[in-house]
């Protein structure tokens, strides 16, 4: 179980499950002959043979006064055809979660960066064949235009599915704050607007001590695309808006001490963005 200090701040890393190989679905530039020259991928983005190197993790942020999630992976017995590998899953998140000392009724807030499938599954758990929230005693904050979102252009089937078991249960629990790109949570914790993959997408800014940190959602998928910067995801919903996002945060945070701390991004999960000739890398 990974862990991170911003000052008076504690991130751990929750993971649900890791893969190698596959990126071609949701970054389908990076084969793995386009790959294998970034050489500082490896080990803990690629493997030898190019292939990539995925995580679903959620990320819990420790403040002096407040415990936040954010985002809930894909949960499990969730209906996630025709994504197989997260269908009907079976894993141990709930038991890792707790067995690295939370618990489900300690957590103030639960934050969803956006509300793809991989991002919104252990909101919810099924209790007597009813979605119910899993984290009973938070409040739930989602970016208003998110929310809106997909409530009211659920643009596919398993879509228009994640919503009903995942979201809209939180919201008839009463448990749901619909809130601004630009939130304040707490004192240490906001929000930063990196619209584009979705269109409330958000990133989470951590600061304390004079530390820095940036949980960075799916603006970026994996950190081949701070080398590649037209590399963009399949899933990005407006592509042109995600590219001038990737490129206007790489170049805020390049060569600063923030501490970058991907969604995604396996192995180490963290490092800070340096400039690389025309690009970026990220140093672990």
């Amino acid at each position: 179980m990974r862990k991170w200090q911003v000052g008076d701040v504690t991130i751990t890393k929750i993971v649900e499950m890791e893969t190698v190989g596959g990126a071609a679905w949701i970054l389908p530039d990076a084969l793995p002959e386009a790959v294998r020259g970034i050489e500082w991928l490896k080990p803990n983005f690629m493997d030898d043979d190019g292939e990539l190197k995925f995580s679903v993790h959620a990320l819990v942020i420790d403040t002096p006064d407040r415990r936040i999630v954010v985002d809930t992976c894909v949960g499990n017995e969730k209906e996630r055809m025709p994504y197989r590998d997260w269908h009907q899953l079976q894993t141990s998140f709930l038991q890792d979660f707790i067995a690295g000392g939370f618990s489900r009724s300690s957590v103030d807030n639960v934050l969803c960066t956006h509300l793809h499938v991989d991002h919104v599954g252990w909101n919810t758990m099924l209790v007597d064949g009813e979605w119910v929230p899993t984290f009973p005693e938070a409040r739930y904050l989602i970016a208003r235009d998110e929310y809106e979102y997909w409530r009211d252009q659920g643009e596919t089937k398993i879509q228009q599915t994640v919503f009903a078991d995942s979201v809209a249960p939180v919201f008839a629990a009463g448990l749901m704050d619909l809130v601004e790109c630009d939130h304040q949570i707490c004192a240490e914790v906001d929000l930063v607007p990196t619209l584009g993959h979705t269109p409330g997408h958000v990133s989470v800014r951590i600061r304390s001590g004079g530390e820095q940190a940036l949980i960075t959602g799916d603006f970026i998928h994996h950190p081949c695309q701070m080398a590649q910067l037209d590399w963009g995801s399949a899933a990005d919903l407006n592509s042109v808006e995600a590219d001038a996002t990737r490129r206007r945060v790489f170049a805020e945070y390049a060569d600063s001490p923030t501490l970058i701390i991907g969604t995604h991004f396996a192995g180490c999960t963290a490092g800070r963005i340096v400039r690389d000739g025309n690009a970026y890398r990220l140093q672990v």
